[in-house]
């Protein structure tokens, strides 16, 4: 009672002055506006958010015009930078969003997955706020009421009132928002730790001597990352099943060609002579491309962990909120995506490399397949299926036989032979092809046979074999429909896996990778 009896004593308890009539009349007005749901305040809506914001202002209004001394709010001076920057002072800062949170007391609170709910102690504050949230709308509806003339409630009444209703908000939103603060660190912990791991590991490989301690820590680096992944990558799978192994088959890669993660940064960096040594290893062997992204996403990766950790108290707790973040996940999950199929499993690497090799010598048998290939033409990936099974008619064993295998599970089960006869219809397809390879030689005195039905596929229709002789013409013809039903097949059955398959196919013709995983990108995205 000392607190403000001072101040209200100066105009009585009675009387009102000009200003607090004002005060009293807006705080009618703005309390008449609120929209309500059940006898809450609405806030759901940008409308109700803004009609109960501005009924709040007049509630500080009107407490600063009564002259009531706010409750002592000392403890935000403990708040975290980005709540001071909320409540800079000691004044009352009423929000939406805390009163809110009062009446929604007993919800849940979910942050990256995980359920928080406010303590017990902080519950019971909620309570005594909306009990004199209460108190002070079923005043002003009284008022509101009232006959004409008999409408502004009393002022000792009203002084009570909001004074009630600011020690009550200030008692609820030292626990709430110091709550808030605790959940939010333990929210951020992931990413702390994989900040730490990070900090071990660029310690570990400074050391003249790298050992198990190197690999472990790389190890759980990537557990961690997955685990972000998961929880903050929502632009895609947010896979956490992206293991150790994957990093380590593009560092085995790699290094047959002499090559390390710090050729990799380097080359992102822009240097020049790392940039030339992993062309030079590309060009040997086209499936290390995927290595490099496997590798550089992986040290992007890094390099945000040390930039975030000179600015951890920006990194929003629903790491789905953070750009850039989310932007490293992505590209993270699919180089290692793909990695993990085309570089992990050594079946697939060669055969990727195998296929690669033989659309490179169709390039020269079609400039138009070049062409399509540089400019990534919608037409190229109707050619690219037919190709895929051309190459495979040609050479029906390993390690051609595995990638079609992986393409189309359902005609292969995993107990079958190395070759593709375990398939009736394939079988019968395999037969036609060396029929026609051999009409085509036989008929047609053809010396590259191969080579006819290249250009045929590329082109798609039956002009590059006009000069055929008819029954020639009629069996090539017959099987190139046949191809192209298997060809639907695999852009169809399995249509994600035949999509990762064509980019890689695609990314590994064109010599490297189009993803800039380690280039300068102007300022620091959290």
């Amino acid at each position: 009672m000392i607190r403000t009896g001072w101040s209200r004593l100066t105009t009585g308890w009675g009387t009102t002055t000009s200003a607090e009539s004002a005060a009293i009349d807006q705080l009618l007005n703005t309390h008449r506006a609120l929209l309500l749901d059940g006898g809450r305040a609405e806030v759901g809506s940008e409308a109700g958010y803004s009609a109960c914001a501005i009924f709040l202002s007049s509630v500080e209004t009107a407490a600063k015009t009564f002259g009531l001394e706010a409750a002592p709010r000392g403890y935000r001076k403990k708040f975290s930078a980005n709540y001071r920057a909320l409540f800079p002072d000691d004044a009352r800062h009423y929000r939406v969003d805390v009163l809110e949170a009062s009446a929604d007391q007993h919800s849940a609170i979910w942050v990256n997955g995980d359920k928080f709910e406010l303590s017990p102690e902080a519950i019971c504050h909620a309570e005594a706020l909306q009990k004199a949230w209460s108190d002070l709308t079923q005043l002003l509806d009284a008022s509101a009421a009232a006959p004409d003339g008999c409408r502004h409630p009393g002022r000792s009444e009203l002084c009570a009132v909001l004074d009630s209703l600011d020690v009550a908000w200030a008692g609820f939103e030292h626990k709430y928002i110091a709550e808030l603060i605790e959940i939010e660190e333990q929210a951020r912990r992931l990413i702390i730790k994989a900040v730490e791991l990070e900090a071990k590991l660029a310690t570990v490989e400074d050391a003249p001597q790298k050992g198990k301690e190197t690999v472990e820590l790389q190890r759980a680096l990537v557990q961690g990352i997955a685990h972000l992944n998961s929880v903050a990558n929502f632009r895609r799978k947010g896979r956490d099943d992206l293991g150790f192994d994957i990093l380590e088959s593009a560092s085995e890669v790699l290094s047959k060609f002499g090559l390390s993660s710090k050729d990799i940064v380097a080359a992102g960096e822009g240097k020049g002579f790392a940039a030339a040594a992993i062309q030079d290893a590309v060009s040997r062997s086209a499936g290390v491309s995927m290595a490099v992204d496997v590798v550089g996403s992986f040290e992007a990766m890094r390099r945000y962990l040390r930039e975030v950790k000179k600015c951890l108290e920006r990194v929003d707790p629903h790491l789905c909120n953070n750009v850039g973040l989310v932007a490293r996940l992505v590209d993270w999950e699919e180089s290692w995506e793909i990695g993990a199929r085309y570089v992990r499993q050594r079946s697939l690497f060669e055969a990727n490399n195998d296929i690669v090799a033989e659309f490179r010598i169709a390039q020269n048998l079609a400039p138009a397949f070049t062409t399509m290939c540089t400019d990534c033409d919608v037409e190229l990936f109707l050619v690219l299926p037919r190709m895929v099974i051309l190459c495979c008619l040609e050479k029906p064993l390993e390690p051609r036989a595995g990638l079609l295998r992986s393409l189309l599970p359902h005609r292969f089960p995993e107990n079958a032979n190395s070759g593709l006869e375990q398939d009736p219809e394939m079988a019968a397809l395999l037969a036609q092809f060396k029929q026609v390879i051999q009409l085509l030689v036989s008929e047609d005195r053809d010396s590259a046979p191969h080579a006819t039905l290249v250009r045929r596929a590329v082109a798609g229709t039956a002009d590059e074999v006009r000069h055929l002789p008819r029954p020639v013409l009629e069996r090539v013809e017959h099987l190139m429909r046949d191809v192209e039903k298997w060809s639907l097949e695999l852009q169809r059955k399995n249509a994600e896996d035949w999509n990762q398959c064509s980019s890689v196919l695609v990314q590994c013709m064109n010599g490297s990778s189009q993803k800039q995983h380690l280039l300068p990108s102007g300022k620091f995205q959290v």
